[in-house]
């Protein structure tokens, strides 16, 4: 009924910079909240940065002043601009979302996309 599809991961070196997308679609009421969160191996999933339904962003203590967090509400796209990148931001990015889905009644689920990999080389 929902997917949330990403794009935008690769290799970088040390200092450099990626722009990750997700857009969500199907049979979308709504977005509540939306974020990205990254899982490095051995580790758990955790939120980078995320945006509520009101427009009000936050973000990691490790990427603040590093990350920024944007959305274009008419694709329901999420896009983080990932600046001075650094080997431990190496990880599976995974973009998350609360979508109310357009049933009767109304209902809202967590949804995940697929991840995407992102590796800083030194």
């Amino acid at each position: 009924q929902v997917q949330l599809v990403e794009s935008g991961g690769g290799l970088v070196q040390a200092g450099g910079s990626l722009r990750l997308s997700c857009t969500a679609s199907g049979s979308i009421f709504s977005i509540n909240d939306m974020g990205w969160y990254r899982q490095a191996p051995g580790k758990q999933r955790e939120l980078v940065a995320g945006l509520t339904s009101g427009g009000s962003a936050n973000y990691a203590d490790s990427v603040k002043n590093r990350f920024t967090i944007s959305s274009d509400n008419a694709k329901d796209t999420l896009y983080p601009q990932m600046n001075s990148l650094k080997p431990e931001d190496t990880a599976v990015y995974y973009c998350g979302a609360v979508i109310t889905i357009a049933t009767v009644p109304l209902r809202a689920y967590r949804y995940w996309g697929q991840g995407t990999q992102v590796t800083v080389s030194s």
